[in-house]
């Protein structure tokens, strides 16, 4: 899906550019292909009377290119269900924390060390995970 998608980008903006420059190229009401290369209307580029029909069929043909290919990319970029870059990624779904089946441990009293004070009796002993005061 990643080729087709970029193939109908880099088609779509072909056919835009394109488009652009057909009906630049065109003329308006009362005016002559010819004039705008320079010569009268008899000397045009495709001809006395061919040059507005050329131009108006493919100007037609392309834009019906360009909302093809406009819906194919509209549809393109609603299938996709996963976030498509960072900014739309958010925060990762973090667990709760996980309970276990065997009730919490005590953690093991202090041996006292041989050669060393021992801790004053104001101070209890800290459990595992407890934030000091």
């Amino acid at each position: 899906m990643p080729f087709l998608e970029s193939f109908l980008l880099v088609l779509h903006l072909i056919v835009a550019a394109v488009v652009c420059g057909l009906v630049l190229l065109q003329h308006g009401k009362g005016a002559d292909m010819g004039a705008a290369f320079g010569s009268g209307s008899s000397g045009s580029l495709f001809g006395a009377a061919g040059s507005a029909n050329f131009l108006s069929r493919t100007t037609a043909i392309l834009a019906a290119v360009f909302f093809v290919s406009s819906l194919g990319l509209t549809y393109l970029g609603t299938m996709h269900t996963g976030p498509r870059d960072i900014m739309q990624q958010g925060t990762p779904d973090v667990p709760a924390a996980t309970k276990s089946a065997e009730p919490a441990k005590p953690a093991p009293a202090s041996v006292p060390v041989p050669g060393s004070t021992p801790a004053p009796a104001s101070e209890a002993p800290k459990q595992a995970g407890e934030v000091p005061k």
